[in-house]
């Protein structure tokens, strides 16, 4: 039965298998410690320089040894464009203006959200009433989450919060991407996928960083580049970049969007401990409410429909 068919039609979705299922650890454990490493660059690299670094090191290293996917340019540029420059650049943006690293791991997550309302409205797939329940309850714990901002150095601004959701909603197009993608170029291989469309980004994150720091300042930060620094551009670029969108890719294209998404609900409790640990972030009482929201708000979702059934 094709990707389409399992999506919208009668037929239930087949269950995750055991190695679906430790695909799906290795992306909460990869990404759940990625906002960490993210602080970690964003201290001596720009937010544009970083996301350049980033793409260059998950794709031109590997494209005289990995071929071309399968599919029409079209989706490897716009798949480039949306989790490239816009979901990483709203989020290190983000992360530079104020956005304290936990809170970004549970804001981020709202793409399981965002993701479902793409995938209804665009793929027709369907919903069920619990999704949509988790949906309004997680969104009430966004609005707890984004009522504790502050001006603190380890508080999180209104203007990251807006930046880290925005970079979600970027997430959730490029989850779209793939699915389209896959019920055109079927059971595509992922990783030359990412290498490739990981090509898209380094032009214009090189071209904003020119822009937005300067030609001497970009000079300055590529020959001070330290140990942290390039750290943390390996660390994105073939942990969080390669492998684990690799990863989540081939969950994606295996499952309806619906079903996998839900499971990055655990990300935010490894970048809540990670933060707390490395970079001694202490969220407000009212962050961890509405971060306790947003979670249950996820579980709904994913596991409504079975407490209704039983």
């Amino acid at each position: 039965m094709s990707t389409a068919a399992t999506a919208v039609g009668d037929a239930p979705p087949r269950a995750l298998s055991q190695g679906d299922l430790a695909c799906a650890l290795a992306v909460i454990l990869i990404w759940g410690s990625n906002f960490v490493v993210m602080k970690m660059g964003l201290q001596t690299l720009s937010p544009m320089l970083l996301g350049a670094l980033r793409f260059v090191a998950a794709s031109l290293p590997f494209l005289l040894f990995v071929r071309r996917p399968q599919l029409p340019w079209r989706f490897i540029v716009a798949y480039g464009l949306a989790q490239g420059v816009g979901q990483f650049g709203l989020l290190f943006l983000g992360l530079r203006l104020g956005m304290t690293a936990g809170m970004a791991s549970v804001v981020m997550q709202t793409q399981a959200f965002f993701t479902l309302i793409l995938a209804v409205t665009l793929l027709h797939e369907r919903a069920r009433p619990a999704q949509w329940l988790g949906l309004a309850v997680a969104f009430a714990g966004l609005l707890v989450i984004a009522s504790a901002h502050g001006e603190g150095a380890l508080q999180m601004s209104l203007a990251g919060f807006i930046l880290t959701l925005g970079a979600a909603f970027m997430w959730a197009l490029s989850n779209l991407v793939v699915r389209f993608a896959a019920r055109v170029g079927g059971q595509y291989a992922p990783f030359p996928f990412v290498v490739w469309s990981s090509t898209v980004p380094i032009v214009p994150f090189f071209a904003l960083a020119l822009w937005l720091d300067g030609p001497a300042s970009v000079a300055a930060q590529l020959a001070g580049l330290n140990g942290q620094a390039l750290f943390a551009v390996l660390y994105l670029a073939l942990l969080a970049t390669l492998l684990a969108y690799s990863l989540w890719t081939r969950l994606l294209q295996r499952h309806p969007a619906g079903r996998v998404t839900p499971f990055s609900l655990l990300i935010p409790v490894v970048g809540l401990l990670a933060a707390m640990l490395v970079l001694g972030e202490q969220p407000a009482p009212a962050q961890w409410a509405g971060t306790a929201a947003v979670l249950f708000g996820m579980l709904i979702n994913q596991f409504g429909h079975r407490l209704k059934r039983g």
